[in-house]
């Protein structure tokens, strides 16, 4: 399925990822933590749309392209701090995967699409960008949340579940209720699907 654009574009993708600082062990390896989340991202796309196309593959890659740079803490730490930091992350995300897309020879039109998908244009109407937001969550939930759910109460974490959950498609739901958690996250998760 990979053209030699697409395999470009990929590569240099992945270089983006190995330039982040934050460094996570995967499997005894020392690994950029970017390029562990593209990986999962990657992991979570292929179990839910198998035959996914190539635009949505590069924007799934893409999701946190150099997303380091811009840490949470140069934003303030209130409510619409965190919304300002994320539309500001989607946007620039979005540019430099389109010029990346560009750059490996994609058309205006197919980078544009890798860009509309990153930002998650028509969320709910568009089926790509609903498998783009359900990996998104799918990766959360494996990878992420158990570490999250330390920093706050209890009832928090049952609203941010329960907003998560309510972003997903049937097709994430599904996937979601397989993945495996601790004994502390699985309660978590059945108290927010039980309210």
């Amino acid at each position: 399925m990979s053209s030699s654009k697409y395999d470009l574009a990929l590569r240099r993708i992945d270089e983006a990822h190995s330039a982040d600082p934050n460094i996570v062990t995967v499997n005894g390896a020392q690994v950029p933590y970017e390029l562990h989340y593209a990986d999962k991202m990657t992991k979570y796309l292929d179990l839910h749309t198998p035959s996914a196309s190539e635009p949505l593959r590069l924007a799934i890659r893409a999701q946190h392209l150099r997303r380091w740079e811009v840490p949470r803490s140069s934003y303030p730490q209130t409510k619409p701090g965190y919304f300002a930091w994320r539309t500001f992350l989607k946007k620039r995300q979005a540019e430099l995967a389109e010029k990346i897309c560009l750059e490996s020879g994609y058309s205006e039109t197919e980078a544009a699409r890798v860009a509309a998908l990153v930002r998650k244009e028509d969320l709910k109407q568009d089926q790509e960008t609903q498998a783009l937001e359900d990996v998104a969550c799918l990766v959360f939930l494996d990878d992420q949340f158990e570490e999250f759910e330390k920093g706050y109460d209890e009832e928090k974490i049952i609203s941010i579940l329960r907003k998560t959950w309510g972003k997903m498609s049937e097709r994430g739901h599904e996937l979601a209720l397989k993945i495996q958690m601790s004994d502390r996250a699985k309660e978590l998760v059945g108290k927010a699907l039980a309210a």
